[in-house]
């Protein structure tokens, strides 16, 4: 019998907000009257909109319901995949192969852009390029992820390595998987302090930051929109949202095209250092082929492990999310049974119906959100999308931007459907049917 985890005094606040919670940054600030833009949300997408339009002398204006950077920004797992939610074969099938060439290579260009950006600003986010392996739950797994990866370094020249279940021990202190699939062009961040880092930036930039104030209504005007908030309107000539997985009422046409989807991590105490370099001796990131899909990594300090997955999805109780993670944790890391588990949260992605990030224009309001689980790379790079398409600039091209924002009948924002999915995907999983991504 498994010896349950330790979580005495285990807090529900993320891990990364031991070295840098969100601030209260502005929580008492005055509306201005009049700005060029107006943004609502201060995750990754607004701040990359707000600090590119500023530095273009743009006067820039950013809300936030919460504490800037208080969702997803400094909730996720901080791995910088990037990811498609779509195999690149069956992309082919579905899109043609130039247009499936193109979405990959945005996601080369948009990783390289995140990791210009923070050596260009010189963010202290503990970015490293260690490359990421996905573990093959099953053996068929891991012969589709070889095709794969065949296809795409044909290609897409990703240096794509496929590691037998014979030689995993020199990337996971497991046997739990049947082979891996290294891609080495994507690395880690510690997401708060990435988040802390370009709040600074748009500051400096002169960014207003009106955090702790909710926008209630976005009205076209003769001369741009009116922003409704809590605390009084201001007029604005160009409208940003970029609300992903937070989006509530006050935006009725996004909150129809946007899955909010729960995502959950937990943090193991400090490990023996040995133990740590037995584990995860190289440092990757981790993901693997179920459907309830698991991610994981080191700290960025190497102290622990960071482990997030979609089990627990179905309730909001912290310990039985916990408990759900926790066991996927043991089955992977036997020896880690009863390990004490100092934090355990949950925050919400923002999924599309068709599983591609967007860039959309609605009623002339600009829209960069939809980032599918992966907005430690798609939501600064399309935030900086938008805000060069205000500026007519070039460099606003972007793939994401040539397909429909999709919705479904019935569907206005609260995703009745999901535990049903989550029981589906279950299922699934028992029954030994891989995802295909």
């Amino acid at each position: 019998m498994r010896r349950p985890a330790d979580t005495s005094n285990m807090k529900t606040t993320p891990y990364w907000w031991e070295a840098a919670e969100p601030t209260d940054i502005s929580m008492e600030a005055a509306v201005p009257e009049r700005a060029d833009v107006s943004i609502a949300g201060a995750g990754f997408a607004g701040l990359s909109a707000a600090l590119t339009l500023a530095r273009a002398g743009r006067s820039v204006v950013v809300f936030d319901a919460m504490r800037a950077g208080e969702g997803a920004s400094s909730r996720n797992g901080g791995i910088c995949s990037g990811n498609i939610k779509m195999a690149f074969g069956d992309m082919v099938d579905y899109y043609g192969f130039e247009r499936a060439v193109a979405f990959y290579e945005e996601g080369v260009a948009a990783r390289k852009s995140l990791a210009a950006l923070i050596e260009t600003e010189a963010i202290d986010c503990g970015f490293q390029l260690v490359g990421r392996v996905n573990g093959a739950n099953r053996p068929g797994d891991y012969e589709r992820m070889a095709r794969e990866a065949e296809v795409m370094n044909q290609h897409l020249d990703l240096g794509v390595e496929m590691i037998p279940r014979a030689e995993m021990a020199a990337e996971l202190g497991t046997d739990f998987y049947h082979g891996l699939q290294l891609r080495p062009d994507i690395g880690g961040v510690h997401p708060a302090l990435l988040h802390r880092g370009l709040l600074e930036k748009a500051v400096a930039a002169g960014v207003t930051i009106i955090a702790g104030c909710r926008v209630a209504a976005i009205t076209r005007t003769d001369n741009g929109f009116r922003f409704d908030t809590e605390r009084g309107t201001s007029e604005t000539r160009d409208a940003v949202v970029a609300t992903n997985g937070y989006t509530d009422e006050a935006m009725t046409w996004l909150r129809r095209r946007v899955i909010p989807i729960p995502s959950q991590i937990i943090a193991t105490e400090e490990l023996p250092a040995d133990t740590m370099k037995r584990l995860m001796p190289k440092g990757r990131m981790v993901g693997d082929t179920r459907n309830l899909y698991n991610y994981y990594r080191p700290s960025p300090d190497g102290t622990r492990i960071v482990f997030g997955g979609r089990r627990g999805a179905h309730t909001d109780d912290d310990a039985a999310k916990a408990s759900h993670l926790y066991r996927n944790l043991t089955e992977i890391f036997p020896e880690l049974e009863g390990v004490r588990l100092t934090h355990s949260w949950w925050g919400y992605t923002g999924y599309t119906f068709d599983f591609l990030p967007k860039v959309a224009i609605n009623d002339g309001i600009h829209y960069a959100t939809g980032f599918c689980g992966s907005g430690v790379v798609w939501a600064p790079w399309l935030g900086k999308k938008a805000a060069a398409l205000i500026l007519g600039e070039t460099g606003a091209e972007t793939i994401f931007a040539d397909y429909p924002f999709q919705s479904r009948p019935l569907y206005y924002g609260k995703p009745w459907f999901l535990p049903f999915v989550i029981g589906w995907y279950g299922v699934k999983d028992w029954f030994g049917a891989g995802r295909r991504n």
